[in-house]
């Protein structure tokens, strides 16, 4: 018979509207968060620029889900704008930031999450962020659970990483994904600097090349839940242990910086469900989700050292 876990999976895993699926698993933009910034890394409209990808059928676009996200951005002085267009040397020219999260490829849009997940990129994509990257750009890479992870997974591999296309959940769901320095979950690094813990909310696991500087880590008792059909869990889903593996990490690559990241809503405000639970930067446990982000993307764009 098969089981569809959403008392314990919905509880940390929303859904965007209008995609056929459960109503108290979606999830919109949060119009009240706070968006201000104390201390503005850049004089307003004069930081680098910033782009996030709406190209590929993204589930967080830059006048979306991902709107508090860049307005944020845009109030510590970045230059923040959406793109429709492929990705290419052209596109990327004047861009020192780029975003690219929860693409998906047509054929995974609008709900149709089954196996295999086609790549979000086409090759020739692929190649030219690399190629930009190498020459000093930087890559945000953000990939959710299962079908984001899969339609990540070849663009994570041109730098090395590698995406667990599943559900990833802590064995005992109702606690909340919570990484801090005091457990080790969450690493020293110049991009956590005066930042004690971090709010996630499920997504995928990944594993990183040795170059990479791991951040969020994921601790004893996660595993990923494999499925055929996104949603669809039964006694034969395969269940992979994912101790060790990572949530977060970022990396140098030539004269450019790489952050990947499993999950997406940690990085916005979001409320989901009819009882508007509030999920991001603007969750009552994640009050350092949104410092941490704006030296996150001050990393990627050079303003803070290398390591």
């Amino acid at each position: 018979m098969r089981l569809f876990l959403f008392a314990a999976l919905a509880a940390a895993i929303a859904l965007p509207a209008g995609w056929a699926l459960p109503a108290a698993a979606q999830q919109l933009a949060d119009a009240d968060a706070d968006l201000r910034v104390a201390a503005p890394a850049f004089a307003a409209g004069t930081g680098p620029r910033l782009v996030i990808d709406g190209g590929h059928h993204n589930f967080h676009t830059v006048d979306g889900r991902f709107a508090p996200f860049a307005a944020v951005v845009r109030n510590d002085g970045f230059q923040v704008s959406g793109s429709t267009t492929p990705l290419t040397a052209e596109s990327l020219r004047d861009v020192q930031v780029l975003v690219i999260a929860n693409a998906l490829d047509a054929s995974n849009d609008k709900g149709r999450w089954t196996l295999p997940t086609p790549s979000a990129l086409k090759p020739e994509e692929i190649a030219a962020v690399k190629t930009w990257v190498e020459g000093g750009g930087g890559l945000l890479l953000i990939a959710d659970h299962m079908p984001f992870a899969g339609a990540a997974q070849d663009l994570a591999q041109a730098f090395g990483f590698s995406f667990s296309n599943g559900f990833v959940q802590r064995d005992a769901p109702k606690r909340p994904d919570i990484f801090s320095k005091a457990d080790g979950t969450l690493k020293a690094d110049v991009v956590t600097e005066g930042i004690d813990s971090l709010r996630t909310f499920t997504g995928s696991a990944f594993t990183a090349p040795a170059g990479a500087r791991p951040i969020l880590v994921l601790p004893k008792g996660y595993v990923s839940r494999e499925t055929r059909v996104a949603w669809e869990f039964d006694h034969d889903t395969t269940i992979v242990d994912v101790e060790g593996q990572l949530q977060g990490a970022v990396m140098t690559v030539g004269r450019g910086r790489i952050a990947v990241f499993g999950e997406g809503a940690m990085f916005s405000a979001q409320v989901a469900g009819p009882d508007r639970r509030r999920m991001g930067f603007n969750a009552p446990d994640a009050p350092n989700n949104k410092p941490f982000f704006l030296r996150l993307v001050r990393w990627l764009a050079g303003a803070l050292p290398a390591a």
